[in-house]
């Protein structure tokens, strides 16, 4: 998606440990027309009509994901990090290793909200090394729903998460990948 790439060209910084900062418009200060762009672009590549549900990984996937349950007419829900006192019942939980913060995490989501009558679009801001992705697959299997696709808008594709997913067959759909990221800028692979 050439809009999102020159964006990440224009306002994307390379910070110390392969940190893409894309805060300004992404995934902190949030730009909603990019947004709506970024949900219509998933719409041509995912059969949008089928889904019952898009599903995310807490916190900064959020934004995007709700804006594409809007555009899309159905719910959004998002696997939270830690279980707070206003879910009851059961759970998934699967344990992944966050990039961003160098520790495990357990992703946990309420049975009451995905079951296995839905058709689930995973839908993320970024991906790295594939983990979130990977723990939001599991929660999707442990519910026996169907996983129809995954969208992320921004891959790091020298970080192998994106092409293990390719690897197994999954409806798997990156917007920009990026090839490499240094002190020279960010480079795409076409």
């Amino acid at each position: 998606m050439e809009q999102l790439k020159e964006r990440i060209r224009k306002e994307g910084r390379v910070l110390p440990g392969n940190i893409i900062k894309v805060d300004g418009f992404l995934n902190h200060r949030v730009d909603t027309k990019l947004m709506k762009d970024i949900a219509s672009e998933f719409a041509r590549y995912f059969d949008v009509g089928s889904i019952t549900m898009v599903l995310t990984a807490e916190a900064s996937g959020i934004a995007l994901a709700t804006i594409c349950a809007d555009q899309y007419g159905v719910p959004m829900v998002f696997a939270k990090k830690a279980k707070s006192d206003n879910i009851e019942g059961g759970l998934y939980q699967s344990e992944i290793f966050s990039y961003t913060y160098k520790k495990k995490v357990t992703q946990i989501l309420s049975k009451e909200w995905l079951t296995a009558s839905d058709r689930v679009l995973i839908v993320d801001d970024f991906m790295a090394n594939g983990e979130a992705v990977r723990g939001l697959c599991d929660l999707v299997d442990q519910a026996g729903a169907e996983l129809v696709g995954i969208g992320i808008a921004i891959e790091k594709g020298f970080q192998g998460g994106g092409d293990r997913l390719r690897g197994m067959g999954l409806n798997y759909r990156a917007l920009a990948v990026i090839e490499s990221a240094d002190e020279n800028g960010i480079v795409f692979r076409e």
